[in-house]
Parts: structure tokens; sequence; C-alpha cells
């Protein structure tokens, strides 16, 4: 029997995507067997009907003082959260909800903590494409990631992401990034703590328009991981 599930959802002015994202998820929540299962959105700081829509719908809402970014936005979520285990996915739900399925298997069978979903494992998963240069942009950067901060991982970029509570309980409060590279952050943590993660693919279908803000744009392309690596050389992470 599966244990209690938070699914944790950062929003900013997502009132368009929502109702579906929400009803997909309780028709997934309808025919599995978690004891017990929230949906936790984090409003961060949205301009329109997100948060309305978000309790209208069944989810418990929680907001954040002003858009702070996803990043903050996630620990807040994972914090917040009630479950044994924490989803955290995106608003467009790019990534089907059904593939919790295949994280929490992956998960189970591995004896990990931590389950990342990735785009990069079999590309065959992958429906419809991100646009060419953010593709590659996104290759470029696993290539300076995995160089910069050791990690073994092919897609750390992906808004799909399973935890154990009791191990999110540890590396959240660590977190140091808000922006862009706070998935490197989370995953670098998680692995100095001696938390096993592991990669699983996932069905993926790109959706335009996220709302939701990374942080410094470009920038943090280079300058992310090597901070995250800086701040494991000072033992910011223990």
């Amino acid at each position: 029997m599966r244990r209690s599930i938070s699914i944790i959802i950062p929003a900013y002015n997502e009132e368009k995507r929502l109702p579906a994202a929400l009803q997909a998820i309780r028709e997934y929540l309808g025919r599995t067997a978690w004891e017990f299962a929230e949906i936790v959105v984090v409003d961060d700081g949205s301009r329109d009907r997100t948060g309305e829509i978000a309790r209208a719908a069944g989810a418990r809402v929680v907001g954040n003082p002003g858009n702070r970014g996803k990043g903050y936005s996630v620990r807040h979520g994972v914090m917040e959260g009630r479950g044994d285990w924490l989803l955290v996915t995106d608003a467009d739900l790019s990534a089907p909800i059904a593939d919790l399925d295949r994280l929490w298997d992956a998960a189970a069978r591995q004896g990990a903590q931590v389950a990342i979903g990735s785009r990069a494992l079999d590309r065959s998963l992958v429906g419809v494409h991100q646009p060419f240069f953010r593709e590659a942009a996104g290759r470029a950067f696993n290539i300076v990631m995995r160089t910069v901060t050791g990690l073994p991982f092919r897609d750390t970029q992906c808004g799909f992401k399973l935890f154990e509570a009791r191990a999110a309980r540890e590396i959240f409060p660590r977190q140091r990034l808000d922006g862009f590279g706070f998935d490197v952050e989370v995953l670098f943590i998680a692995r100095q703590l001696g938390y096993r993660a592991v990669e699983v693919a996932v069905h993926w279908n790109d959706v335009p328009g996220t709302t939701v803000s990374l942080g410094r744009g470009a920038a943090a392309f280079l300058t992310d991981p090597l901070r995250v690596r800086w701040n494991g050389l000072m033992g910011r992470y223990r």
C-alpha cells in the first residue's frame, strides 16, 4: 500500500491552466491507492485568480510574500506538504501526472529518497519538443552542470520530482538559490547528505507560456552551478 502524497504546484498567474491540471490530478488520485493525498498550490504573488481557482478546485493554497520565483515557491510548498512523499510538478503538467507511478516505482525498487523525471534518458517519450534553441541550451547547461558539480544526471531541470518528506525536510532548508539553479542545488545537497537519487525517464510535451520566474536568466546558465559548487566547498550545506 502506498503511503501519503502531497502534490505541490508552484503557480504564478496560472488561472487559465490550473483548472485542467487540477482536474487531471484529481482523476489520477481517484484511481490510485495512496492512503492520503493532497494538492498544494503555491501562489507566487499572482495578480489573477490563481488562488481563488485553486481553492474552488479543492487544493490547499499557500501564498508567498510577493513574487519570489520558482525556487522559493518549491521550497515553500515542500515545507508545507503533509504527505510522506512530496511530488513537485509544474502547473502545465508537461509531464503527465500518471508518470508519478514511474517515479514511485523507481524509488521503491532502488531504495531512493529522491526520484527525478528526465527528458534525456528516453527521448522517444518526448512528444512535443521545446523550441530548438531552448533544447540546445538545456543540453549545454547539463554539460556545464555535470562538469562543475559532479552530479551524474542528464536532466536536472525537468519540473517533475519526487522526494521522501523526511529527506526533503533536511534538504530544502539548506537551499540558497531561488532562481534557475535551485534544481541543481537541491540534488547536490541531497547527495552531500547521503540521500540516494534516481533519474527516471518520463513522458513530456512542451507547453509554451511558462509564467513562474526562474530568476537571473542567461547569466545563471554558468553562474549557478559554480555557486552550488562553491557553497559545497565552503561547507554551507552541512
